[in-house]
């Protein structure tokens, strides 16, 4: 894995983008390496983020006053140390350090009861609803908690883990095998919690990787990257999903491997 990896950084292209005029060729060299390390980084986490997406596949975003802006954001996601319902996350403008965000689950875990509630200002903005049959992992992302604006769910073949987002009533809702195209993709390596999401024309609208400044075993720390235009509590509420589907499957695999070891002694 190393291996490849350094001679992906070889292959990289030299910006000169990279270069800065300057009377010291030590700061001139610095630049260099530092937008190699830029591009390595993107090459690695699918892309370079978008400079301003084209435009929202739906309308009015999720927020109207926070979710869209005209420029790039930095978010930082914390799922909450002490959290009653497992499924509590503070997400804060990293820029600011003002509150972004705050995303809320169920105290009970129950059919039609399993809901996430994102918030901003007070105001629930998305609900994310698990469905319990399902071919796949499935969340149904609504509007204020009330209209369905579509669904994200886990890809049941792909080469890799893969997160579809599908808008409600885009090209037709006939079930699990008529379904529209997907209007945005989300994909990367989700064990280390490293992918993107990217819109119909393949642009990344937003990055998220597992902030490894702040670790612990027991919660996860998000650094979220969102493109200019691009609806920022749609991507919060998506990475929520993900991130309770992947600590469901750790769960699910730790308890097998218990099980496994009581089978022995």
């Amino acid at each position: 894995m190393m291996t490849r990896m350094l001679i992906l950084l070889l292959l990289l292209p030299l910006s000169t983008s990279g270069w800065t005029t300057c009377s010291s060729s030590g700061r001139a060299k610095s630049a260099l390496s530092m937008n190699l390390f830029n591009d390595f980084g993107d090459l690695m986490t699918g892309g370079k983020l978008a400079e301003t997406m084209t435009q929202l596949p739906y309308s009015p975003p999720l927020s109207a006053g926070s979710s869209m802006s005209d420029d790039k954001r930095v978010l930082a996601v914390q799922e909450r140390l002490i959290s009653f319902t497992g499924e509590d996350f503070d997400v804060v403008d990293a820029t600011t350090n003002q509150e972004f965000a705050k995303v809320r689950g169920a105290m009970m875990h129950l059919p039609g009861k399993d809901k996430m509630r994102v918030t901003v200002d007070g105001e629930v903005c998305a609900v994310l609803d698990r469905k319990l049959v399902a071919m796949t992992p499935t969340y149904d992302i609504l509007r204020g908690g009330e209209e369905k604006l579509g669904w994200i769910e886990k890809e049941v073949v792909a080469l890799q883990d893969t997160f579809d987002v599908y808008l409600q009533g885009a090209g037709g809702n006939l079930g699990p095998f008529f379904k529209p195209p997907p209007a945005f993709k989300i994909e990367g390596d989700f064990m280390d919690r490293n992918f993107c999401m990217k819109n119909t024309l393949n642009e990344v609208v937003a990055k998220v990787s597992m902030d490894w400044i702040v670790e612990f075993d027991s919660f996860n720390h998000y650094q979220v990257q969102v493109a200019p235009g691009m609806d920022a509590v749609l991507v919060i509420a998506c990475l929520c999903a993900i991130d309770e589907e992947f600590d469901e499957e750790h769960k699910e695999a730790k308890k097998k491997r218990e099980e496994g070891k009581d089978g022995w002694f």
